[in-house]
């Protein structure tokens, strides 16, 4: 029982679950490999650690309100997810078309990397990619593209690096957890869409009629 392994923590450990909770209830996702901006390098998260040493406490007592806690230690992500479907973020067609084009740049990207589980791109690698497949015509509003990757970003799926968001050279690190968040379903039905027309007028529209509930 987790009231057992609650009561065995120590003071400074029970505020520490508190907050943890909280913050994965918040934010969905904790990964182990976060940015130190700093030391411009990349770092273990205590946060991560502690839900790690502590996660069967933490997985009964979120069982109890109807949370399944999921952890995948190949990725370093572990995943907060209502078992009844509810609690879930409608995205915008906007920050939805972004979160697709993030996860084909991860998919493409990983290929080549082997060592990390994070992949790198910019604020104008995903606008280009996303006016090359034909997503939109022209590079979105700035408060819009601000608006959309802070979103992802406050649910870590990225992180940004340097930079403010909508500069083109800004670097960001796209996180595994975009891996749990958009499917490979997902991705053939957008790459259905975009082959099917062309010119890419409808796949705006296409898009915009499948907004995501994250």
């Amino acid at each position: 029982m987790w009231v057992e392994q609650h009561e065995a923590l120590s003071s400074s450990d029970r505020e520490e679950f508190i907050r943890l909770v909280n913050l994965m209830l918040s934010h969905t996702f904790v990964i182990r490999n976060t940015f130190d901006q700093k030391n411009m390098s990349m770092k273990i998260n205590p946060d991560y650690r502690f839900v790690e040493r502590h996660f069967d406490l933490f997985q009964d007592y979120l069982q109890y309100a109807g949370w399944a806690l999921l952890k995948d230690n190949d990725y370093g992500v572990i995943a907060l997810e209502n078992a009844y479907e509810q609690n879930r973020i409608r995205l915008g067609r906007g920050t939805t078309l972004i979160l697709f084009v993030l996860k084909l740049i991860y998919e493409e990207e990983r290929e080549k990397v082997t060592l990390r589980r994070e992949i790198l791109t910019t604020t104008g690698q995903i606008v280009q990619k996303m006016i090359t497949l034909g997503l939109i015509s022209k590079r979105p509003p700035i408060k819009e593209l601000t608006m959309s990757l802070r979103q992802l970003a406050y649910h870590h799926i990225i992180e940004k690096m340097d930079g403010q968001w909508p500069e083109p050279d800004t670097k960001m690190l796209i996180l595994p957890s975009i891996l749990l968040v958009v499917s490979n379903d997902s991705i053939s039905r957008l790459q259905d869409v975009i082959a099917a027309d062309e010119d890419g007028v409808d796949n705006e529209d296409a898009a915009g009629e499948d907004e995501d509930d994250q």
